[in-house]
This record gives structure tokens, C-alpha cells and sequence, in this order.
């Protein structure tokens, strides 16, 4: 007996997220976060389309379109215009969402707020610094409010997603791998008076001479960043004077804009190298930090909390060991090590301030791309290994179409169900994927309206695939072979292979 089954250190979105994922599935989440109200102020401005269908999962879909605005390209241009990488976005991604979803921070966890306040399973104490963690047959947390008035709980898990300076983390003591790149950049933040129209969407202008980011951030909002340059003063240019000149060639001015936010950051590129001891967890910035420049910090931490509700899930119900959830740190762990190296790549590419290397920049790009067209958003990234049968197309995210089934037509997600999905052109044999609550989808004709998942078994040369709650294919089957498939998920779960 517990206080709680799961205790959350923080209260962001991907620990808002977790939390709703959590109680969806039946279980009693306490939230402890130390600010005493929300923090209104933006600092991510964008998702992609996985995370947006991640984010779906938690019943906000049908309201993610009133808060965001899709982004229609991403651009990387010269100092004098010149186009050095273009990639295009839709509106119609593989996921069932535009590949990209500029929003406002604050409205989004709004959003989730008010899904957190429909479950009855969630407590969120506000004002609630966590100071103490003890583990042992239960987890003990002591945490002090805001009249150092102090409380424990007791759990059966805990999870910190309480940012880049986490107490867990700090906590735990894990070691932290840590590129060492990291430049200081005035963030601006505005508010447009009148709409404006900006194609693309998303520009970094690479110039020497100060390299400078522009993205959406919403309807009616914008944001621009400028580094600060070497030898500059960090005091002089983390003003709203220094916003505003800098601003000004943009037609951003105090008659065109409200300035909602000026003020220099640090961007850092590490991760910790264990994120579970004992029965305490670690996930988002508390996992790990990148640079901005691929714009996949919160996305990675939506997949964080994505992959772990569920093996939590199952770890709590019984059906699987407490190892289970060592796979968890060993997936992502490597997949924001991944997320992390490609920012830093970008990044060194578009911080140069030398201007015969961005020179030399230039011109390699520029003749390396004549003539291409824009480019296509990578698909979102496989699972290198972990908890996945060894079969082609192990790892992959399923895409998402629109499907019609029962007299319903609408997304995959929506329509079918989430959980363990099945898909198949044979029949189910087996009770432990029933136990599982797994979605047998027959794939015909009059399901399959966009002609997305036949196609996607033949890619691999399947009958059927076995698809986990996060989206990733756990393993593929040729035709006669599915209880075999089945027989390896039963077997993964109850007895994971070890992980590093």
C-alpha cells in the first residue's frame, strides 16, 4: 500500500504529459511541482507530427489545432539571401498531423491542464519542492511547501521531469555526458499587432556577422534569436533596446509588435547516462539537454514519457518485471544521444562568425545543391534496439492514415484505439495479446480508405505487424508465422533481454 502509485517531480509538459498518460491508464499519479503557479512565458515553439500524434494520446487532438499554426518550410539562407537548405513541410505528414506545429508554450499546457483536471486519478501539489528521495520496498518523497511545511509520500515509482537543473538527477548522481558546445543567444519573443504572412515559416540566416534564427511560435507569434557574438558584452545585449535594433530590419518595431520577452540563454548538449536506478526514473531535460537548432527538446521528451507510461503500466499491472523498464533508458537514451548529435551538427554549421569560413560554408552548400528541390522532413527515427523482435521493419513508427470502420471515419489513432495494435491480414491466435488489450486490425479495402497500412506491410514483406503503444513496430511476421511473433512479445516482456 501506497500514497501514490507514481510520483512526478515537475509539473512542464512532459511531466503533464506522464501524468495524463498514467491516469488514462488507471493509476493514481501525485505531481509535485515547485513553482507556485504556471509558468506563463514560452520557450519551446514547436512539434513535429509524431509528437503531435503523441500528444493526441492524451486527448487533446481535437483541440491542437486552435493553438498551433503548421509551419510551411524551413529555410537556411546566406547573408545575402541566398539559399543554402530548403526543406518543405505539409499539413499532411505520415503521422496523421503537418509535419511541423508551431505553437505557445503556455497554451499548450493549458491544454493538458485542463485534460489533467478531468481524470480523477491526479493530485498536483503546486509549491511543492522535492528536497529528499529515499528508496526502498516503496520510494519516499519528502517535499517542503511554500510555509516549509514538509510532507512524504510514498510510491511505487517515482519520475523526475523537473528540467535541466533536476533535484532527481542530482539525486541520483548519475554521470552526465557532456559535449562541451554551447553559445549564449538573446531570445526575442513577440506578438504581432497585424497578421503577417512569412514563407517560409522557419529561416537561419547564417551570417558571420551574427547569426540569427527565425521561427513561429504560434498564431500571431513570433520569435527571433541572435548570438552573441565573441567579445560581445553579455549585459549589453540582454536588453529591450538591444531587442528592438536588432529587431527593427525585420519590420519588427514597438508599432508592429508587442515585445513579450527579451532575454539571453545558454544552450548545453548532454545527457545522463543511466536514467532509471532503483525505481526512480529520469525524462526530458532532466535527461537530457540539446541545442535548438533541429528543434526536438520537447519533442524527444513527449517520446520520453511516451515509451514509459507504458512499461510502467505493464510493470504495475503485473504483467512484466520491474527490468522491464531498463529497456526504457537504453531506447532513449540513444535516440536523444542521436537527437543531440544532429543539433550539434547543425549547430556548427550555423554558429560561425569567421567570415572566410562561412566563405568557404557557402560556397560548398550552394554548389553541393544547385538545382535540387526543396527537400522532405526525415522520417521520424527507428529504434536501434531494445524491446523489439528481430524481424525487418523492427523499430520503425507505424504511419497513420484515415480509416473507416464500425460507420467511423477518421485517423488510425482515433478510430482503432490506442494500446498494442495488430496489424494483420490473418487471423489473431493468441489469449496473451487479448490479456494485453491488443487492437486486432484486419486489414481490407474498406478499412484501409488511404491505402497506407497494406502498403507498409509490403514494404517489409509481412503478413502482419505487432505495433507497441508508442508507435514503434515491436516486430513483423510473414504469412503462418504470427504466433511466433506473439510467442516473442510474451517472451520480451516477461523476461527483457538485459540492456546496457
Amino acid at each position: 500500500m501506497t500514497d501514490t502509485d507514481v510520483v512526478i517531480v515537475g509539473n512542464g509538459p512532459i511531466g503533464a504529459t506522464l501524468s495524463v498518460l498514467l491516469a488514462q491508464r488507471g493509476w493514481r499519479v501525485t505531481v509535485l511541482e515547485r513553482r507556485p503557479r504556471p509558468y506563463r512565458l514560452p520557450r519551446a515553439t514547436s512539434f513535429d507530427g509524431e509528437t503531435a500524434r503523441l500528444l493526441a494520446a492524451t486527448g487533446i487532438g481535437p483541440d491542437l489545432g486552435r493553438i498551433t499554426a503548421p509551419a510551411n518550410g524551413y529555410q537556411w539562407q546566406t547573408a545575402d539571401g541566398q539559399t543554402l537548405l530548403d526543406i518543405a513541410f505539409t499539413t499532411e505528414g505520415p503521422y496523421g498531423w503537418p509535419d511541423a506545429n508551431t505553437m505557445h508554450q503556455p497554451a499548450l499546457e493549458e491544454l493538458v491542464a485542463a485534460r489533467v483536471a478531468d481524470l480523477p486519478g491526479i493530485t498536483v501539489l503546486r509549491g511543492h519542492e522535492v528536497v529528499a528521495i529515499a528508496d526502498g520496498e516503496h520510494v519516499q518523497v519528502t517535499a517542503v511547501d511554500a510555509d516549509d511545511v514538509s510532507r512524504t509520500l510514498s510510491a511505487r515509482w517515482v519520475v523526475g521531469c523537473d528540467g535541466a537543473n533536476s533535484f532527481v538527477r542530482e539525486h541520483l548522481d548519475v554521470p552526465v555526458t557532456d559535449l562541451g558546445f554551447s553559445y549564449e543567444w538573446l531570445l526575442c519573443d513577440v506578438q504581432l499587432t497585424e497578421p503577417r504572412e512569412f514563407v517560409p515559416t522557419n529561416v537561419q540566416i547564417c551570417d558571420p556577422a551574427r547569426p540569427t534564427t527565425l521561427v513561429g511560435s504560434g498564431p500571431g507569434r513570433r520569435r527571433w534569436e541572435f548570438m552573441r557574438l565573441p567579445g560581445e558584452n553579455a549585459a549589453e545585449l540582454n536588453t529591450a533596446e538591444t531587442a528592438w535594433r536588432l529587431l527593427a530590419p525585420f519590420g519588427v518595431t514597438p508599432g508592429t509588435a508587442t515585445l513579450l520577452r527579451s532575454t539571453t540563454y545558454i544552450f548545453q548538449a548532454r545527457w545522463a547516462d543511466r536514467w532509471r536506478v532503483g525505481h526512480v526514473l529520469l525524462a526530458g531535460d532532466a535527461a537530457h539537454l540539446m541545442p535548438p537548432f533541429a528543434g526536438q527538446g520537447m519533442c524527444s521528451g513527449i517520446r520520453d514519457v511516451t515509451n514509459l507510461a507504458w512499461k510502467l503500466d505493464l510493470t504495475l499491472r503485473g504483467l512484466a518485471p520491474e527490468s522491464l523498464l531498463d529497456s526504457y533508458g537504453h531506447e532513449r537514451r540513444e535516440q536523444a544521444r542521436e537527437a543531440i548529435l544532429a543539433s550539434v551538427q547543425l549547430g556548427r554549421v550555423i554558429c560561425v562568425t569567421d567570415p572566410a569560413a562561412a566563405a568557404e560554408r557557402d560556397a560548398t552548400v550552394l554548389a553541393n545543391r544547385r538545382g535540387k528541390p526543396a527537400g522532405r522532413p526525415e522520417p521520424a527515427k527507428p529504434l536501434a534496439g531494445g524491446l523489439l523482435h528481430e524481424s525487418p521493419g523492427a523499430g520503425v513508427v507505424v504511419p497513420q492514415g484515415r480509416v473507416c470502420a464500425g460507420g467511423t471515419t477518421g485517423l488510425f489513432d482515433d478510430v482503432v484505439g490506442r494500446g498494442f495494435v495488430l496489424l494483420t491480414t490473418e487471423e489473431s491466435p493468441s489469449d496473451f495479446l487479448a490479456e494485453l488489450g491488443t487492437h486486432v486490425v484486419r486489414l481490407d479495402g474498406s478499412l484501409d480508405i488511404e491505402n497506407v497500412y497494406r502498403p507498409f506491410l509490403a514494404r517489409f514483406g509481412a503478413a502482419s505487424a505487432l505495433v507497441r503503444p508508442d508507435y514503434h513496430v515491436f516486430g513483423t511476421a510473414s504469412r503462418g508465422d504470427l504466433p511466433t511473433l506473439a510467442d516473442a512479445l510474451r517472451t520480451s516482456l516477461r523476461t527483457p533481454v538485459p540492456t546496457p
